[in-house]
Order: C-alpha cells, then structure tokens, then sequence
C-alpha cells in the first residue's frame, strides 16, 4: 500500500510509517493533519490514479522543526579582487505519515 503526496511543494511516494525531511511546514511539533488529495493510490492491488488529485485521507504528523545542514555560497571573479562568501542553513520540518 503506497500512495504519491503533494506535500510542502514536492510530490513523494508514501507508504504507512515513512518519514520526510520537508522544508518548514506551519504547523506546531505534535500536530497531525490530513492531506485529503493524493495525486495516485496503490491499496489492495487497485491503483487509482488522479486527473489532477484522488480523494483520500492521509494522516500526517509533525515530529519536530529543525535547521538543515550548511550550505556554503563562494563567488569569486578572477583577477578582479571579488570575492563573496555567505552560509546558508535551510529550515526543515521531518514528518512521519501515520495512516493512508
């Protein structure tokens, strides 16, 4: 049993138990909420694909907010004495999907 979500501007495949780095969700640690549109299912040999999105009920729970790793940005022009160095650390969310 799996099913492809729309979640946090991403399709993923989801299946009961997974888990997902997304990128900041609005939503509280502990909170669950259901995505109520899937984009396929795949339950009991039956596969339902949507022309854009499947009805369904998709249980979803914030496990904890948290800062991705650091990305270092470096510009350099040769020979023009430009140099430029700026970090970046993006702010995710990690999610284990409940229940399809």
């Amino acid at each position: 049993m799996f099913a492809v979500i729309e979640l946090g501007g991403q399709q993923w495949k989801v299946s009961p138990g997974t888990r997902l780095a997304l990128n900041r969700l609005p939503y509280e640690e502990g909170t669950v909420f259901t995505l109520d549109k899937a984009l396929l299912i795949e339950k009991d040999g039956q596969t339902q694909i949507g022309t854009p999105y499947v009805p369904a009920a998709v249980q979803v729970k914030v496990e904890k907010h948290f800062r991705g790793p650091k990305v270092i940005v470096f510009k350099k022009k040769r020979r023009k004495g430009y140099k430029r160095k700026r970090g970046h650390r993006q702010e995710m969310t990690l999610v284990t999907i409940q229940s399809l």
